[in-house]
């Protein structure tokens, strides 16, 4: 029972704090993610340098900072027309969908994912973003819903003062 309640209290919790369950990045990660770049383009194989650029991009979408995660998805983007791999694709796709899903474009970000998961349908880390999408485009209709509501019944409100008065 008690369990149960914890349960309860912490999905109360988590729905009116936004918690989703996506790593966040520090911005020494991301310095030293730059660093490995810059040390890979001075003549490591392209391999080294593509993977150097996705560890830069992972840390740059799950940035605290707006700026950081814009970039992580620009890099991303340009990186992914010349794309073989599917297995690169899949997190290429995965990765901009985070950065979207940072950035507030929920729509994108699950479209994205949708992508991702055509590729690879089981991949649990996919399916536990689709569901944190869906899970934050659910509470931002409930709070949309809620705000009109009350405005609703603020005017009606009013409308009943003003008629009141003038009886």
């Amino acid at each position: 029972m008690e369990a149960k309640m914890s349960n309860f209290f912490g999905s109360v919790s988590d729905f009116f704090t936004g918690a989703d369950h996506i790593p966040w990045c520090d911005r020494d990660v991301i310095a030293g993610c730059e660093q490995e770049v810059a040390e890979a383009e001075k003549g490591s194989s392209d391999e080294l340098i593509s993977e150097c650029i996705m560890r830069l991009s992972w840390s740059l979408v799950h940035s605290r900072q707006p700026e950081d995660v814009q970039r992580g998805i620009a890099m991303l983007e340009a990186s992914i027309s010349g794309t073989k791999s599917p297995l690169q694709l899949r997190e290429q796709l995965y990765l901009l969908a985070v950065g979207y899903y940072r950035s507030g474009d929920y729509t994108r970000s699950r479209d994205l994912v949708e992508q991702c998961l055509r590729i690879a349908p089981d991949w649990r880390q996919a399916l536990t973003l689709k569901k944190t999408i869906e899970d934050r485009i659910t509470k931002d209709g409930i709070i949309g819903i809620g705000i009109a509501a009350t405005a609703v019944g603020l005017l009606a409100g009013g409308l009943a003062a003003v008629l009141s008065r003038k009886k």
